[in-house]
């Protein structure tokens, strides 16, 4: 019981996250006329996303895997013919999102932090194609993050 409502809040976290880079982090970063302020408050505003996503996806991925250990010990040999198929999709796609996820976090915002605190000049067109490919990850999280919440509330059922 005490997995099901840590997955539920860390889902809504992690989620949470998400949404708000979506809604607030990249509309905010716009409105910034100084293309400095923008990179810098963009930097900030990942120094506090990427923890926050990672950790929330992190917590989601272990209170899962726990429920899905009580899960096998209750079923037992009958675990295998009730899940299998469905289990095996929905684990596929949180695979995908979790490649996504890190992608995004280590591979393109922590890259792009360490770089601004290094204080390397970040010309326009650079931070250009990080923000979009920062906003290309966020849509494919949200993508496989919707798909794979889709498929673990059809386990339910």
């Amino acid at each position: 019981m005490l997995y099901s409502w840590l997955h539920l809040v860390a889902l809504i976290v992690y989620l949470g996250a998400v949404i708000g880079f979506w809604l607030m982090l990249l509309p905010s970063t716009k409105i910034l006329e100084k293309h400095d302020d923008r990179v810098r408050f963009f930097a900030r505003g990942l120094k506090f996303y990427n923890p926050l996503q990672i950790g929330g996806l992190g917590v989601v991925l272990f209170s899962g895997a726990f429920q899905l250990t009580e899960l096998k010990a209750a079923y037992r040999e009958m675990f295998i013919k009730q899940f299998a198929y469905d289990l095996g999709i929905k684990l596929s796609f949180a695979f995908l999102l979790v490649l996504v996820s890190v992608y995004q976090a280590l591979g393109i915002g922590h890259r792009f932090v360490k770089r601004v605190e290094g204080g390397d000049a970040v010309k326009a067109d650079e931070f250009a194609a990080v923000v979009r490919r920062m906003r290309s990850a966020n849509w494919l999280i949200l993508f496989f993050a919707g798909l794979t919440v889709w498929l673990g509330m059809r386990l339910r059922q």
